[in-house]
Order: C-alpha cells, then structure tokens, then sequence
C-alpha cells in the first residue's frame, strides 16, 4: 500500500508542472453571425488548438462591430483574433499584433438588388435603403467608400448577418444589400450592381502580450491541420480546406478602410 501511495504521489509531482503553465487564452471572432452562432461555429477551432497546444483556447464573441471595434481597442481578453483585413492591418499597426495564417484566397463583397429591382449604377441607390453589417464591418467600411458625398446617401438599414441582409432584401424590406460574393450565387433572381476589389481573407493574429513559444504553437497547429486526422476533422466542420501562411505584410494598407470611422 505505502509503495502504490508512493507512486501515485511521484506521479501527480510529474504532472502538476504541466497543469500549472496550462493557461486560458481568448479567440475572438469578428461578429459576422450572432454570439452565440459564433460559439458554436468556431468551437472546433478552440477544442482543436487546445489539444494540440496543451493551452485552454476559450471563444470569445461580441454582439455587434460597435461592441467590437470598441473593445478592440482595448485590448482586453484578446489574445488571438480571427478576422477581417481592415481590422488585421489595424492591430499590426497600432496595437503591434502580428498575423499568423489566413483563410485560403481573397474575398470580395457584392452589392446586389432584388429579381425585380435592375439597378446599374450606385447612384441609382441614393436616398434607396440598403441593408448592411454595422460599421465598422469590412461590408459596411467598403459601402461607405461607394457613397463619398455625404450630401448623397442611401439609408443604410442595419442587419445582423449577411443572410439577415438577404432575407431582408427578398423580404422587400430593403431595396438592395452588400454581402459576401460568394453568398450571391446561394440565391436565385439576386441581380449584382457592384463587386468591390478583392482583399485577402480571414487572418488569425496574436497579442504581443502571448508568449512566443504559444504563438508559434498556435500557428503550427493551424498550418498543419489539413495534414492531420484531427485537423481534417476540425476543418471539415468549420467548412475550410485549410490554413494558410501569412504575414503582416499582406494585410499592409487595408486598414486605411477604416479611415472616417470613430476611433481610429
């Protein structure tokens, strides 16, 4: 008995070392869907990170952009962030994050009217309701920049999601939205008036306030996911084919969008 006591103690010696520098850290997620769809959707990510860092990466989602822009500057609780180029670029410039890897290719947002509804030019939209993510969405920043004359606006109608933007649209609540490219062609009769230019897509970058060896675990992880069993299963859930690498200097100049928005 003292000899299984005596093992049990050397064991929990063993171990305990390795308990006590297990840290939690927070991934935030730009609020492109609902808190807690963002949760539920980006859990994979967290579980699969804290596995393969040995570290408790914790989600952290926000219930607008203004909520998020605002504790973005902060800086409070977030050590890891996956989102858009505007804000990537913003926290390498000023709060000297630094960008780990990236969703694969570029995305694009589309202005699009209803089946009914030919519009072929922006200014046909002045004084026209559009439907949007709330500033200082990447949707909403770019929306700004097509309508330079504040004499010459449309009513901007706040929507939650950029499906909540569509199904107010279909729904004749709105006469136009801007939304991802990619979701255009998801729904039949969406007629395209503007695609903007192409930025490069979701980043994950890091507080300078995470070690460097987690920074790196973290970013090993990620780029090495579509080579793993459990990578590949995290992936297949978030709906991505795999990680990226990236650096500061891609995402170098985007957040001059931003430019005109409190804050900033």
């Amino acid at each position: 008995m003292a000899d299984l006591k005596s093992l049990i103690a050397a064991t929990l010696l063993l171990i305990a070392p390795a308990i006590a520098l297990a840290k939690t850290y927070y991934l935030s997620v730009q609020p492109v869907l609902p808190a807690e769809q963002i949760k539920k959707n980006y859990q994979p990510l967290a579980q699969y990170l804290s596995d393969k860092t040995g570290q408790q990466i914790s989600i952290k989602s926000y219930r607008n952009f203004v909520t998020y822009w605002i504790q973005m500057q902060k800086g409070k609780d977030m050590d890891f962030i996956l989102d858009a180029a505007h804000f990537t670029d913003y926290r390498v410039q000023r709060k000297n994050y630094k960008v780990l890897a990236k969703f694969p290719d570029t995305v694009s947002f589309t202005v699009v009217t209803g089946e009914d509804n030919f519009v072929f030019d922006m200014d046909e939209l002045i004084s026209k309701r559009i439907a949007t993510m709330v500033s200082p969405s990447i949707g909403a920043v770019q929306l700004d920049r097509m309508f330079p004359n504040p004499a010459r606006l449309p009513f901007i109608i706040e929507a939650s999601d950029s499906v909540d933007a569509v199904k107010k649209l279909i729904a004749g609540d709105v006469d136009a939205a801007i939304i991802p490219s990619p979701l255009v062609g998801n729904y039949s009769g969406l007629n395209t008036v503007l695609t903007t230019d192409p930025v490069p897509h979701m980043a994950m970058s890091s507080s300078p306030n995470v070690p460097e060896d987690v920074v790196t675990a973290v970013k090993q992880a990620l780029l090495e996911a579509n080579h793993t069993v459990d990578g590949k299963k995290m992936l297949g859930e978030m709906n991505i084919e795999y990680f990226e690498d990236a650096d500061d200097a891609e995402y170098n100049g985007f957040a001059q969008l931003l430019d005109g928005v409190f804050g900033y």
